[in-house]
């Protein structure tokens, strides 16, 4: 179980020209990119990062109501300083292509949610590596600093709640409860997503939260549950 509480969180979704939206729940991409962090994998470990996302089953709900924000980003990759090379959290040069991508000046339509807190149950098909057991342990001990979808989107407490023995995920969401969240404004209704194989009359959708790590882009997608929870604690 996980709780996904910060000032910014970002679910990414499927990026259309320069705007990147958010989605109303993380998926599994994110989610394989967390831990994949966690883990201390490299964002080029693609096979490793691919395997992680199919075997990972999750549901979501919100405990805080988040608030929709854009951030405009606009910057000139012309100027002298920006020039050839970047740098990145580690230090080291990242040197830039030639394409018509790596200079000029650029906009950004980022899309986040603000001040909301998500409650998260995960769970994981099949025994490749890692198991369950592995990821709890890289959540208390993360290889590196750990983010929500950006690098900007800091957790603001640690993230993971502890292990559940439930029948289904969305049978963990019922019994966890709620987060203390302060002044921040509760749902009217526990909103919440979950494999759609357990529906239980909810309606289904179709999520794009698949990414092609090697392309580095999102392609593929599952039916989500998505309805409403009554909580049973």
């Amino acid at each position: 179980m996980l709780r996904l509480d910060a000032p910014l969180i970002s679910f990414g979704g499927v990026v259309i020209d320069q705007i990147n939206p958010v989605e109303r729940f993380p998926g599994r991409s994110l989610l394989a990119g967390l831990f994949g962090n966690a883990l201390g994998w490299d964002h080029r470990e693609t096979s490793r990062l691919s395997r992680l996302q199919i075997r990972l089953r999750i549901a979501a709900r919100w405990d805080a109501e988040p608030e929709r924000i854009v951030d405009y980003h606009t910057v000139d990759l012309g100027q002298e300083r920006l020039v050839d090379t970047g740098w990145t959290t580690r230090g080291r040069r990242e040197d830039r292509g030639t394409g018509t991508a790596t200079s000029g000046t650029h906009q950004r339509y980022r899309h986040f949610w603000a001040n909301g807190v998500a409650t998260v149950a995960v769970a994981l098909a099949g025994d490749d590596d890692p198991d369950i057991g592995v990821l709890q342990s890289a959540l208390l001990n993360p290889a590196r600093p750990l983010f929500i979808g950006r690098k900007t989107c800091l957790p603001a407490s640690p993230l993971l709640l502890g292990r559940r023995e439930t029948p289904s995920l969305r049978e963990a969401l019922c019994r966890e409860p709620l987060a203390d969240i302060g002044p921040r404004r509760r749902p009217k209704v526990i909103e919440a997503c979950w494999p759609a194989d357990d529906a239980a009359g909810a309606d289904t959708v179709e999520r794009y939260d698949l990414r092609d790590w090697p392309n580095n882009l999102h392609r593929g997608s599952q039916p989500y549950a998505v309805g409403l929870l009554e909580l049973t604690q």
